[in-house]
């Protein structure tokens, strides 16, 4: 695309001073067309020449997949193919469910030099989306044209739930410094733990000393453990109308995602299988516990454009989908919402299936404001009937988790800001303790 600058409108303009002043000098007039069927002439041939040029090559590189609602780097890589410097204008047309910053910027290239620029992309929603294109503008000959061309198509990117929050839990991991997320790992073993192998007592719990060991060594020797892995964690997620409620503008449906990454790949570390069941009337997607990281892989490619349907879920259905399927003693983590003992009832009645073979945890995302409207001081009609409200829905809902512990199910609730860590912590408590 040719565009006209600055300077060539500048022109015209003098071109329009001649012409008046043509009512004062007879002939003067005449000279305008010809001015400006030359100005015309000019734009056209300086920006028809400079549309052929190769000016730049540009690449895009982005992280291998972005994570959705944290900052993601976006680094383009820019190269002057002239021989002489140029200034051009850059302008990356980022997804539409993307917020961004230094996207469009101006920059001058020495000849043959080679630059990279970084801007933040911030997306809001989990899915299949595009970049829609990278744009340059650079000037002619003259400065009369200014070029616009497409230097970059439109390209597929896809979003994912947090995975910056999986690569920060590692590196807390690796650095001994996970109670900075508020995770503690007890040195302590289950009594389920295997046994790995024998050495000296250095202040050990008195429990680990195998005493037959120290008799025949005249020495105290305690038993080393290790825990039990390969066992089996199904993840299954609710994708129904549960699921569409917002907390702090964030689909519950998005918040248990961001956690049940977070988790799978706690539990793949740890050596045991993963699975996904995800259903709202029917099943959608059924991934068989794997080991590996592979196979969160499979499950997080199966997950990261789900979306919640005003569609009540058949919970019936899908654990005895479950049931029929996988026999093997697991721990099932159910992402879904009971907001009152009646709904609790519906769910246990359905966990029933499997309750008695698995362990069964039901997770649920508590919203941060309801706490807003507990405040001891009301100073209008609207605040007291905010807070009479507010008490009624947390009352319901705290009668919804008695409901499931009375039918011997795990209830965990959290504020979405702590959900991923209160998970991980009890799943780090059931491997401790041997519960499955």
């Amino acid at each position: 695309m040719i565009l006209p600058t600055p300077r060539l409108w500048a022109l015209v303009a003098v071109g329009i001073v001649i012409a008046v002043a043509g009512a004062f000098v007879p002939g003067l007039e005449g000279i305008v067309i010809f001015y400006n069927l030359v100005l015309l002439i000019l734009w056209w041939l300086t920006g028809r020449m400079a549309k052929k040029w190769d000016v730049v090559r540009i690449k895009r590189i982005t992280d291998p997949v972005l994570s959705v609602r944290v900052r993601n780097t976006v680094t383009l890589e820019i190269e002057n193919e002239l021989q002489y410097p140029i200034s051009i204008k850059v302008r990356d047309e980022v997804p539409e469910n993307c917020l961004a910053k230094g996207n469009e910027f101006s920059i001058k290239l020495d000849p043959r030099k080679r630059i990279s620029q970084s801007y933040v992309l911030l997306p809001k929603s989990r899915g299949l989306w595009e970049f829609r294109g990278l744009y340059i503008r650079y000037p002619a000959l003259l400065g009369l044209a200014v070029i616009q061309k497409q230097v970059l198509p439109p390209t597929p990117v896809r979003v994912y739930p947090n995975i910056k929050a999986v690569q920060e839990f590692e590196l807390l991991k690796q650095t001994g410094h996970l109670s900075l997320i508020g995770l503690r790992q007890s040195r302590m073993k289950g009594l389920g733990t295997e046994f790995e192998s024998l050495r000296e007592y250095n202040e050990d719990d008195y429990r680990k000393i195998d005493w037959k060991a120290s008799a025949r060594r005249g020495k105290l020797v305690v038993k080393n453990f290790e825990q039990e892995t390969n066992q089996g964690v199904m993840v299954c997620v609710d994708i129904g109308r549960h699921m569409l409620g917002e907390v702090d503008g964030v689909r519950k449906l998005d918040h248990c995602l961001d956690a049940a990454l977070l988790f799978m790949h706690a539990a793949e570390r740890a050596g045991d299988q993963v699975g996904l069941l995800m259903f709202n009337d029917v099943v959608h997607k059924y991934i068989q516990p794997r080991r590996g990281a592979t196979q969160v892989a499979r499950i997080l490619e199966a997950i990261y454009d789900a979306q919640a349907e005003p569609i009540q879920p058949d919970y019936v259905a899908a654990f005895g989908f479950l049931a029929s399927r996988w026999k093997k003693r697991s721990l099932v983590v159910v992402f879904t919402d009971a907001e009152n003992s009646d709904q609790a009832d519906e769910l246990s009645l359905a966990l029933s299936q499997i309750r008695r073979r698995h362990l069964v945890y039901v997770v649920r995302v508590s919203d941060p404001k309801l706490r807003e409207f507990l405040s001891p001081e009301i100073p209008d009609e609207q605040a007291l009937f905010d807070q009479a409200a507010a008490l009624w829905y947390l009352g319901d809902r705290k009668r919804a988790e008695i409901a499931l512990k009375n039918m011997g199910i795990n209830s965990l609730e959290a504020e979405p800001d702590r959900l991923a860590t209160e998970l991980v912590g009890a799943y780090l408590k059931v491997k401790r303790l041997s519960l499955i």
